[in-house]
């Protein structure tokens, strides 16, 4: 690593974090993918649809790659510069995308979906997603499981409670999901390896995942940031632990109590 701390660090700091694309993070760091292929997977299910809500799509990066949408597709983000983004790559492929607070209730009336997919979501609104959902249709979700990345939170923040630790956890998220009358047919859950190579690698990803550090400045942390790179250049890598679960849930078929 020929480059000074200084420098990796403001080109970090000055760099655009808006949408859900990470690619400025190519060569520089690393994160292993879980072995379900969730867009893959989302593709598959989104092709036999006819009526699809993807929500909290960031800048709608994930569903553009679908091969095929189906013939109703809306998108719901809160985040201005991300709905501008993901309407400019959806508006195209026939998918609108509504500004949504990302709080209950949905704006759509019941039963409008019969398949309603979800990359990451900050928070599951879980009663609303059944309502949502027709009959016999599907929730299907990537999330982020507990404690992700924490040795990069807790390198900054110290040591965190245990309940912090296990939120999001994906046995709650399937007692909260039949707890609104919908049926989990698939979880799994992985433990993955994440590796960041240089210090502004780093400090991009706490300026885009921003609930992993609250209130990350490089002002703020950069003496903390200093000693990491010295670490960094030391050691060649920062690695942590990323935590991944993927939930697919089914809304029973009027007059059966299963799917």
């Amino acid at each position: 690593m020929t480059r000074s701390f200084e420098e990796l660090v403001a080109e970090a700091e000055a760099v655009s974090v808006e949408g859900w694309d990470f690619s400025w993070l190519d060569g520089r760091a690393t994160e292993e993918r879980p072995s379900w292929g969730y867009q893959r997977a989302m593709g598959e299910r989104l092709a036999r649809a006819s009526a699809a809500l993807d929500v909290q799509t960031g800048g709608g990066e994930v569903l553009a790659g679908a091969a095929k949408l189906p013939p109703v597709m809306v998108a719901t983000e809160s985040w201005p510069p991300n709905v501008a983004k993901a309407t400019a790559l959806l508006h195209p492929r026939g998918a609108v995308v509504v500004a949504d607070a990302d709080e209950p209730p949905l704006p759509f009336g019941d039963a409008a979906f019969d398949l309603v997919t979800s990359r990451h979501p900050v928070t599951v609104w879980w009663a609303e997603i059944a309502r949502v959902l027709r009959p016999g249709g599907t929730y299907f979700s990537q999330q982020v499981g507990p404690a992700s990345v924490f040795e990069l939170v807790e390198y900054f923040l110290g040591p965190q409670p245990e309940h912090v630790r296990r939120a999001r956890h994906p046995e709650d998220a399937c007692q909260e999901a039949e707890a609104a009358g919908l049926e989990v047919v698939d979880l799994r859950a992985e433990s993955l390896r994440t590796e960041f190579f240089d210090i502004g690698a780093v400090v991009y990803f706490l300026r885009k995942v921003v609930w992993m550090v609250p209130g990350f400045t490089v002002e703020r942390y950069r003496e903390r940031l200093r000693e990491l790179d010295e670490l960094m250049r030391r050691d060649g890598a920062f690695v942590a632990r990323t935590t991944r679960f993927l939930i697919e849930a089914r809304k029973a078929q009027v007059g059966r109590t299963g799917a």
